[in-house]
């Protein structure tokens, strides 16, 4: 049989146990062999009844002598019991309602435990330990991925029949050469090593291996789709001088932000389609880079939108964009679902009719009803705020138009590599000159008393604040209910001040108007859980208190303080953590001693990897199964390279590389990238 064939038909399966492999995505014999373990549990250095740690997981290795009648405890629950001893101490195996495990257990043969001891000195147990003859070959046992019905021992008797498929067809997708200068396991050798190993090297080796198969696949499907973009578009601009945008400035910009609107003014004047990401830190300045565009747009004679995620967010675009480009004649509108019937209708008329340059909008761009004359420039605003069809929706708004990208959100370059692989990539990596510093504190709780007495300071001030807590669900008790939260404030010395609250199981109109009512100095403290929008722009608000600070990612934590600092005053962040460990207090110190987001990134993808930089999986990365971009950057820039040296010299589009065309074709066909 093949490799794609149907895991129903390989030996030790069938029809039944078929469907519960489904469950696990396992369907094809390539499926099981790609199903890989978790971890493993090492067998090969036990340890002595005397030596294992009290209330610690060990391996020790001990033979059986006595077998005790088991016990009934109820109707249908056995315990048995099993004495071993290693010749210097005894320990005794509690079985918990397995029959089948306890007649397995001969008197007189040697084991290896795997589990918890407890007890003293003298007398010592192990609860349900995971049992292996201390003869057996496979010292190293696989933990994978289980189903109810699929133990490990029915998975690893039917990985053995799945592996002998590959003495018939291979796996392999590298050439001899590649793999011999980079010091790679073969393909095939890697999947029984993986399934099989000898040794805890063994199991790395070929974790290695496979892992940069998946990140390679991963960067051949970036690159496809960055080539399916570069067909025609029927927009490439001519060069404009910028200097009347660049004197009608009230500042200067950052050589980064010149830098950056170069990039993309290079890539707007060729035969196919810009297809950029502005990356910046909170505060870098993409708004201004976003505006420098659109005017270059304009003065092409061609139209342009912006789609922001919220309608406040929308709001606060418009207003910048009018202030910098009305005065140069530039015509902009902003299109929400608030806005009246008519209002909405007078400007999709003048869109579709090209008396309007600029729409900045929510998703009302994304009708049907809007139409443009002319757009040659689409931009999104925080990309994975919105889904896949929905980016697909405002681009088809024109006909192979420029596309621009803007994140807040600071990540390391080779986890913006593997995200955002398919855009060419402008990094804001300088902050404009003269912004103040946010000055961090992290304290303990015992200072909360002189932190809130430092809040009513700035309040009394005339600031605003922000007090962020991390849940709006008392799940844990030392967790901070926003609204009990809020309470508790105003009975305890903030009776005096407007606080108003703001959390994710609010309606978004009811979350609309308490971030103006803050917005427009109407409440003088926010209590809000993570919700507070990514870049809404209060330059009143001066202090921010983060409660649990322990338990965000270092990102995250940094994304929150850059909403305060947006003004002219100078501005505090003061992070709480009444229970932080060792580790969590070099993190907030590191973020205290730390403004630039992007050194901050990556400490949190070492110390959280990369799943806390966005918080879903609206980005479309594909679920990885054993690369970890976090300890493989070295692996993330050797597959980079050999992508694109294999695209450039056409390798998929060989025999030899029919494999791993195949591999990138399957890619997205679950999990769609971004568009």
């Amino acid at each position: 049989m093949g490799l794609d064939d149907s895991i129903t038909y390989l030996s030790g399966v069938g029809p039944k146990r078929a469907e519960l492999f489904n469950k696990l995505g396992v369907r094809t014999v390539k499926d099981l062999l790609y199903h890989l373990p978790r971890s493993y549990m090492d067998f090969t250095s036990p340890v002595s009844i005397n030596e294992a740690a009290l209330d610690e997981y060990s391996v020790i290795r001990c033979k059986a002598v006595k077998k005790r009648s088991p016990d009934l405890i109820r109707k249908n629950m056995k315990i048995f019991r099993i004495l071993f001893t290693d010749d210097e101490a005894d320990v005794t195996a509690v079985i918990f309602n397995s029959v089948y495990l306890y007649n397995q257990i001969k008197e007189g043969k040697w084991y290896y435990l795997y589990g918890r001891l407890t007890g003293n000195l003298t007398t010592k147990e192990i609860s349900s330990p995971i049992i292996f003859e201390a003869d057996g070959e496979d010292k190293i046992q696989p933990i994978y991925p289980l189903t109810q019905g699929l133990s490990v021992g029915i998975i690893r008797r039917c990985m053995k029949n799945a592996l002998m498929q590959l003495e018939n067809e291979s796996c392999e997708t590298l050439s001899r050469d590649f793999i011999e200068k980079n010091g790679f396991m073969g393909a095939d050798a890697a999947l029984h090593a993986i399934h099989f190993p000898k040794s805890m090297d063994d199991a790395a080796s070929a974790r290695r291996r496979l892992a940069f198969d998946e990140l390679l696949v991963l960067q051949l499907g970036m690159l496809s789709l960055k080539e399916k973009n570069r067909r025609l578009t029927p927009y490439p601009l001519k060069e404009m001088p910028l200097d009347k945008y660049y004197e009608a400035l009230p500042f200067e910009l950052t050589g980064a932000q010149r830098r950056s609107i170069g990039e993309c003014i290079s890539d707007m004047t060729e035969n196919t389609p810009m297809n950029r990401l502005i990356l910046g830190d909170v505060g870098s300045g993409k708004t201004a880079v976003a505006a420098a565009l659109c005017y270059f747009t304009f003065l092409n004679g061609c139209q342009s939108c912006i789609m922001a995620p919220t309608e406040i967010l929308a709001d606060q675009h418009y207003a910048t964009f009018c202030r910098f480009l009305e005065p140069l004649g530039v015509k902009i509108a902003l299109l929400k679902g608030s806005m009246s019937q008519k209002k909405k209708a007078d400007v999709k008329e003048a869109l579709k009719n090209g008396d309007l340059d600029i729409a900045i909008g929510t998703h009302a761009l994304l009708q049907q009803s809007t139409e443009f004359k002319n757009l040659a420039l689409v931009i999104t605003d925080e990309q994975h705020r919105f889904g896949v069809q929905q980016r697909k929706m405002l681009v088809n708004k024109g006909n192979n138009p420029h596309r621009l990208v803007m994140s807040a959100t600071p990540i390391p370059r080779t986890l913006a590599l593997m995200i955002y692989g398919e855009l060419d990539i402008s990094l804001l990596d300088e902050m404009p000159k003269g912004r103040k510093k946010i000055l961090t504190y992290a304290v303990t709780g015992k200072l909360r008393s002189r932190a809130y007495n430092f809040v009513k300071d700035r309040l009394d001030e005339g600031r605003q604040a922000y007090i962020i807590c991390p849940a709006i669900e008392d799940s844990q008790a030392d967790i901070k209910n926003v609204t009990d939260y809020a309470k508790s404030l105003s009975e305890n010395g903030f009776g005096s001040y407007n606080i108003g609250v703001l959390h994710g199981q609010m309606r978004s109109d009811a979350k609309e108007k308490i971030m103006r009512d803050f917005q427009n100095g109407r409440t003088d403290i926010l209590v809000a859980t993570t919700v507070v929008e990514v870049g809404v722009d209060v330059p009143n608000a001066a202090v921010m208190l983060i409660e649990n600070a322990d338990r965000f990612g270092l990102s995250q934590l940094h994304q929150l303080r850059g909403r305060v600092g947006r003004g002219e005053y100078q501005s505090y962040c003061i992070l709480i953590a009444d229970n932080a460990g060792e580790t969590s207090r070099k993190r907030l110190k590191a973020l205290s001693n730390s403004s630039d987001g992007f050194e901050i990134s990556e400490m949190d993808l070492e110390i959280r990897g990369p799943g806390d930089f966005f918080g879903s999986a609206q980005h479309g990365l594909p679920r990885l199964k054993i690369a970890d971009l976090a300890a493989d950057a070295d692996l993330i820039r050797l597959a980079r390279a050999e992508a694109e040296k294999m695209y450039s010299t056409g390798y998929l589009k060989s025999s030899d590389g029919a494999r791993l065309s195949g591999a990138v074709k399957r890619l997205f066909e679950s999990d769609e990238p971004l568009a």
